[in-house]
């Protein structure tokens, strides 16, 4: 009986996630069933109901004071329910990643759910020949970004981090692969691979905008967090150009895509692009897009973890500075010495 006990402790973990694997497939056939602006629509509704509830909203709620501390609570409350319907239209919207995006590039002025800013600097990446690196957040339906990318025929590869949900992560690499170009897991190893993407010309895009242990430090809404600054050590080792992608909710399943121009990022001594401050260049960019729209950013992630932090070097003491020497024959202070008889204090 124990034996049998460990054996489940041990398995139950992935025992949950085979047994939620049905329960996954059957919601994301309902979402394709109702259609992708009415899943969109239920699927906010029903996060929106339950996430307050979640004590993720109780993190969602600190990060939006810290960040807004002007806001008072009516607005606070606001912005997570915001949050809330915007990762519950996003969950569902999952089912239609492969209809969503219907702009055409060859016809941009055609109505539809999409539009696009900034579509010559897609060319530009595609044309130049040369490897580049594309950042962006979580913000709106964050899928998208690498949908338009292989729409204006451009070689990305978009670094993802899996779900933690196994039947979840299993159904999302179905998606992704589906609509998405190349697509890189980040984790031990994977920095090998994306390497090899830019060595060989091609385009790697990447969320910066959540917790990266291993990090450097940068300042985000005034406070430092830690950001992952793999995009950076390449923008340096390569001297490839990087652009911001974002995607804006405009109204349901309409949304408005955005591609920067490449970044002026900020260089040591030496000419080289300076790790850390290209980083917080990146940041500061995301954090002005998530001021334009902050109910459409995940704020349910644990992003400032101060805890975390690299601590600061101790400061080495400085050297004692030596009196100056006393006058021949001039009495010595007084002081207390070992004899053989125990401490005497001589003069």
């Amino acid at each position: 009986m124990l034996r049998l006990a460990l054996v489940l402790k041990r398995n139950l973990p992935r025992l949950a996630g085979l047994a939620m694997i049905p329960l996954i497939r059957g919601l994301f056939w309902l979402a394709r069933l109702l259609g992708a602006e009415r899943a969109s629509r239920v699927g906010g509704w029903v996060v929106r109901t339950i996430g307050p509830f979640l004590p993720a909203h109780r993190i969602a709620t600190a990060n939006l004071r810290a960040a807004f501390p002007e806001r008072d609570e009516a607005a606070i409350r606001a912005l997570a329910r915001e949050a809330w319907d915007n990762l519950g239209r996003t969950g569902a919207e999952y089912a239609h990643l492969h209809t969503l995006f219907d702009l055409d590039p060859a016809h941009l002025s055609a109505g539809g759910r999409i539009t696009v800013a900034g579509e010559t600097h897609f060319a530009d990446l595609r044309d130049d020949g040369k490897p580049g690196l594309i950042f962006s957040a979580h913000l709106a339906n964050w899928e998208l970004p690498a949908i338009c990318a292989a729409q204006f025929g451009l070689d990305a590869t978009a670094i993802f981090r899996p779900p933690n949900d196994a039947a979840s992560a299993r159904l999302v690499q179905e998606v992704r692969r589906q609509t998405m170009g190349g697509l890189a897991a980040a984790g031990q190893g994977a920095v090998f691979a994306m390497q090899g993407v830019v060595e060989r010309g091609g385009h790697l895009g990447q969320l910066i905008d959540q917790h990266f242990t291993r990090g450097v430090v940068v300042e985000f809404f005034g406070k430092p967090v830690l950001v992952n600054p793999l995009l950076g050590k390449l923008a340096r080792h390569y001297e490839c150009p990087v652009h911001g992608a974002r995607v804006i909710r405009r109204d349901g399943t309409r949304f408005h895509l955005e591609l920067t121009p490449p970044l002026d990022l900020p260089r040591d001594a030496a000419g080289a692009i300076d790790v850390q401050g290209a980083m917080q260049a990146m940041t500061r960019v995301i954090e002005g897009w998530i001021r334009e729209n902050p109910g459409q950013w995940l704020w349910m992630h644990r992003r400032w973890r101060p805890a975390m932090l690299p601590k600061p070097k101790a400061q080495p003491k400085p050297a004692p500075v030596p009196g100056p020497a006393a006058p021949a024959g001039a009495p010595e202070d007084r002081a207390t010495v070992m004899t053989g008889n125990g401490p005497a204090t001589v003069s």
